[in-house]
């Protein structure tokens, strides 16, 4: 997963011009074909859908590292 993050305190205004430059962006149908040619999946959203899909993220591998029992080399 990629995506772009901001510091804590960045103003909403700023947040909100950022993502939806950035929606327009992976709209572009050459845009969304030059990732894919590297394997990339893109997906667009708000600034709430990219913290949810990071906390389920997070919280998928966790569980899977618990359930693997993977401890650091």
């Amino acid at each position: 997963m990629q995506g772009l993050c901001a510091p804590k305190n960045t103003p909403t205004e700023i947040i909100d011009k950022l993502n939806k430059e950035i929606n327009l962006m992976v709209a572009d149908a050459n845009f969304r074909g030059r990732l894919a040619e590297f394997g990339n999946a893109v997906l667009s959203g708000s600034p709430a859908d990219f913290g949810k899909l990071m906390v389920d993220d997070s919280e998928k591998w966790a569980r899977i590292i618990r359930t693997a029992n993977i401890k650091p080399g």
